[in-house]
């Protein structure tokens, strides 16, 4: 499987097919496989899917993490590629990646869609405290698989999801303890919401109806960027892109087509 040596860690990344280029980026304890159907409904398209720092088949050194060097990471990763700029889609972390890039690093990026993504994760609340505590001590206690467990029955909540709960929990349990744990640190105290306004290039922001994030925040911050758009997806959770691929990948088709008309 090919690999790229940035920043001294040893990064996976698949290019496939041809076409306008499009970057993805996947969410916390995921991996680039997990755009297998998305990507098959791309077809026009040259993709790019990536395994995170800590996550699938790249490095997983000691932390600190931070979205900038996550940001970093895959910018020099587009250097080794030669690729000069491309069509960025992220969800989740990937999202806030994405709106990072767009800020750090304009010139590589042609266009940014954000999928149920925060602008930032301030920990200054006693809930906000308790909800990060809760998750790490979950995976420092009883492991990952029991954390793949207890989010796939938040994720996908229908009976006719079962196949889906069980690829999270199989894959949730593969990850490396430590790696998720810098990975997730990564967000707590992160926020691009003052800099919003210095993102230039088109902007789709995607949220669903029943995220974590209420679409409400996800408009007020769209506001904040001088080329964006939000779509919301109903009946909807924060997977969407693999609750809903066919709906998720046409929307992306059209934002791209009508930006480059």
């Amino acid at each position: 499987m090919p690999k790229a040596l940035v920043n001294d860690i040893e990064m996976h990344y698949e290019l496939r097919g041809s076409g306008k280029s499009l970057l993805l980026i996947h969410g916390l304890g995921s991996s680039g496989r997990d755009w297998e159907d998305f990507v098959q409904l791309l077809p026009n398209f040259q993709i790019i899917t990536i395994d995170l720092r800590g996550h699938g088949q790249t490095s997983k050194p000691k932390g600190p993490y931070s979205i900038k060097l996550f940001t970093h990471d895959i910018v020099s990763l587009l250097e080794f590629l030669k690729i000069q700029s491309t069509n960025v889609l992220g969800i989740s972390l990937g999202g806030s990646i994405a709106l990072q890039m767009a800020i750090d690093f304009p010139e590589y990026v042609k266009s940014i869609t954000v999928i149920n993504a925060p602008v930032e994760i301030q920990v200054d609340s006693f809930k906000m405290k308790m909800e990060a505590l809760k998750r790490s001590l979950i995976v420092r206690l009883v492991g990952m698989k029991k954390m793949g467990e207890i989010l796939a029955t938040r994720l996908f909540v229908k009976p006719e999801q079962e196949d889906l709960r069980k690829m999270l929990i199989r894959r949730w349990a593969q990850n490396d303890k430590k790696a998720y744990l810098a990975a997730m640190h990564a967000l707590m105290g992160w926020s691009v919401k003052a800099q919003l306004h210095k993102i230039k290039c088109p902007s789709l922001i995607i949220g669903s109806d029943d995220d974590y994030t209420p679409s409400s925040i996800k408009r007020e911050y769209t506001a904040l960027i001088p080329d964006a758009n939000f779509i919301e997806i109903k009946d909807a959770r924060h997977a969407v892109s693999a609750e809903k691929p066919e709906e998720l990948s046409e929307i992306v088709r059209n934002f791209i087509a009508n930006m480059n008309a």
